[in-house]
């Protein structure tokens, strides 16, 4: 990776200017002029206030690193590893606490890393190869044999998705040939747009929340979002009880 390319190709996507990067990391414009054109090599902790300055995730905070030459500052673990097991229990913790409403932690390209029992409900109908772990969420939701045919405001609903999708772009462009041609707003609550799922319960009215988590300093951790499903109007709440009664029902060892 061509380093000067590189920081400037990420400074202009931000839309921030050579003398607000200058302000931001502490140093002159010309200095920063200078790096780009390739006239001054940065040291270490130059790159790494750039990289911070421009709020850049930390992968590509290590990808800058590597291409001025230095080594990465932050480590990439396996969420299966024993460094991360704080972290798959607190999910875990959080999943199970957040029922009887669906929740699922996705990665930073959206594959489904877990899910509560809840979850199943929203996924119930879906062809299986859409489903479950290792497989993409955004996908399950805009492709015709995933949740497509149930949700009742669609097109309204994958302009919200697809505009989480601009780093990645070929998923993007193939979820983008899903959706229909958008048509007027309707069914706002007045600060949200719900997500209309039509299920054996009813037509469930949710709301979504996304948690990171904000202190981490690895990549993998960094990249992980927690997805939480919320009750939109008393009979989504109702519900989804229901639901999560008929399940426990069914559950082995359950009378």
């Amino acid at each position: 990776m061509d380093f000067p390319g590189a920081l400037r190709e990420r400074r202009t996507r931000r839309r921030v200017s050579q003398l607000d990067l200058a302000l931001r990391a502490g140093t002159t414009q010309r200095h920063v002029s200078f790096i780009e054109s390739g006239r001054s090599v940065p040291g270490r902790n130059m790159v790494v206030r750039l990289a911070e300055s421009l709020e850049l995730p930390l992968r590509e905070r290590n990808e800058l690193l590597m291409a001025a030459g230095y080594a990465p500052l932050y480590t990439e673990s396996s969420l299966d590893g024993p460094d991360l097991a704080p972290v798959r229990t607190a999910l875990d913790h959080i999943l199970r606490g957040h029922l009887p409403y669906p929740a699922l932690v996705v990665d930073q390209g959206g594959g489904l890393v877990a899910a509560n029992t809840a979850f199943d409900l929203i996924t119930e109908g879906a062809a299986a190869e859409l489903r479950g772990p290792g497989t993409n969420v955004y996908r399950l939701a805009l492709h015709p044999r995933g949740l497509a045919p149930r949700i009742g405001n669609l097109a309204e609903w994958a302009r919200h998705i697809l505009a989480r999708l601009g780093h990645l772009e070929e998923l993007r462009a193939e979820l983008a040939g899903y959706v229909p041609e958008p048509g007027p707003s309707d069914g706002l609550l007045g600060f949200a747009v719900p997500l209309r799922l039509r299920s054996p319960y009813g037509e469930l009215r949710l709301m979504t929340t996304v948690t990171t988590f904000a202190t981490a300093v690895d990549v993998t951790l960094a990249e992980l979002k927690l997805e939480a499903f919320l009750p939109a109007d008393p009979e989504t709440a109702e519900a989804l009880n229901k639901a999560a009664a008929a399940a426990a029902s069914r559950a082995p060892g359950t009378r």
